[in-house]
C-alpha cells in the first residue's frame, strides 16, 4: 500500500530492511497480576541497561486485568512488538504456580524467536544498596561464569538473549573512565546469579589504575523454568547477514590466532644461475669456473708470428 502522506512514508522507509540495523529497542510488560516484587525488578532492570535505548511499557487496561501469557497466547506479544517497534521484550507476571516469574524473549521479523521463563527466588534493589550509582544510560560490560553457558544449548540461548538485551548501542572508540559498570551473570547448581557493579578506578603509583568492584545492585538469584527455542533452521535465518556486509575473500591469504597475515605468490619457475646479482668483485666468476662451464677445455692463445 503506497503512503499517502509524508509523515507516512518516512514511517514506513524507517521500518524498511537496512544493511546497518537500528539499535534493538525493549519492551518491558508488566502483568496485570504481577506482585510489588515483579514490578521493582522490572524498574531496576530498566535503569541497569542503557536506558535510553529501552522502552517501557507498563499496562494498566481500565476495564479487566493484563491477562497475557506468552507460552499460551504470543499474539499480543508479536501485536505491540510490530507497533512499537520493538524485538526484545521483558514481561513480568505472578501467580501460585509461578511466583515472581520473568520471561525474557526477542522477536524476528515481529514473531517471537526465543523465550526463556525465570522464576525470582531473591532479590536485591537498587535502593536497598547505599553506594554511589552509576549515570543512567551508562553502557555496561558483561560477563558470564560458568560451563554451563557453554555447555547446555538453553544456558547457551539464555546467554545470547541477555547480551542483546544490556549490550545497547555500537561504539567506534572507548574510553578508560567510561568503563564504570559490570554486570556480572554465573550460572552454578542450576541457578542464575545476576549481580551489578560499579568499577572504581584507585590509584597505582603507575600510569595503569587500581581497579575495585562495589556492589551497587540490582541482585537477583534466578532459576530456569520454561523456554521456547526456535528450531535451528529458524535460528540460522535469523543470523544471516546480506552479501554486502560480508568481508570479501581474497585469495591466498590467511591469518594466524595473533592477526598476522600471510600471503602466498605463485611465480614461474626461474633459472637462477641466469639471476642478475650485483656486480661485486667476489661475486666475479673465476677462470677455472669459466673453462669449467664452456666444456672444460680452456681456449689456447694464439702464438704471435716471431
Amino acid at each position: 500500500m503506497d503512503p499517502k502522506t509524508k509523515r507516512a512514508k518516512r514511517f514506513l522507509e524507517k521500518r524498511e530492511p537496512k544493511l546497518k540495523e537500528n539499535t534493538k529497542n525493549a519492551m518491558l510488560i508488566k502483568g496485570g497480576n504481577a506482585n510489588l516484587t515483579v514490578t521493582e525488578v522490572l524498574k531496576d532492570i530498566c535503569l541497569s541497561g542503557p536506558v535510553l535505548f529501552f522502552f517501557l511499557i507498563f499496562f494498566f487496561p481500565p476495564l479487566r486485568k493484563n491477562i497475557t501469557r506468552p507460552f499460551e497466547d504470543q499474539t499480543s506479544l508479536e501485536f505491540f512488538s510490530k507497533k512499537s517497534d520493538c524485538s526484545l521484550f521483558l514481561f513480568g507476571s505472578h501467580n501460585k504456580k509461578r511466583p515472581n516469574n520473568l520471561i525474557i524473549g526477542r522477536m524476528f521479523d515481529y514473531h517471537v524467536l526465543d523465550m526463556i521463563e525465570l522464576g525470582i527466588e531473591k532479590f536485591v534493589s537498587l535502593k536497598d544498596v547505599k553506594n554511589s550509582k552509576c549515570p543512567e544510560g551508562t553502557k555496561p560490560m558483561l560477563i558470564f561464569a560458568g560451563d554451563m553457558f557453554d555447555v547446555n544449548e538453553e544456558y547457551r540461548r539464555l546467554k545470547s538473549l541477555l547480551i542483546d538485551f544490556f549490550r545497547g548501542p555500537s561504539v567506534p572508540n572507548i574510553r578508560l573512565a567510561g568503563l564504570e559498570y559490570v554486570l556480572h551473570f554465573t550460572a552454578v547448581d542450576g541457578k542464575i546469579y545476576m549481580r551489578s557493579y560499579k568499577v572504581l578506578l584507585k590509584k597505582s603509583g603507575c600510569k595503569i589504575p587500581r581497579i575495585e568492584l562495589e556492589e551497587m545492585g540490582p541482585s537477583l538469584d534466578l532459576v530456569m523454568r520454561r523456554t521456547h527455542l526456535a528450531s535451528d533452521d529458524l535460528y540460522k535465518l535469523s543470523l544471516k547477514q546480506p552479501k554486502a556486509l560480508k568481508p570479501k575473500k581474497k585469495k591466498n591469504i590467511s591469518h594466524d590466532v595473533f592477526g598476522t597475515t600471510y600471503g602466498r605468490i605463485h611465480m614461474q619457475k626461474q633459472d637462477l644461475s641466469k639471476l642478475q646479482t650485483r656486480k661485486m668483485k667476489g661475486l666475479k666468476k673465476r677462470p677455472a669456473e669459466k673453462s669449467t662451464e664452456d666444456g672444460g677445455v680452456s681456449p689456447k692463445k694464439s702464438k704471435s708470428a716471431s
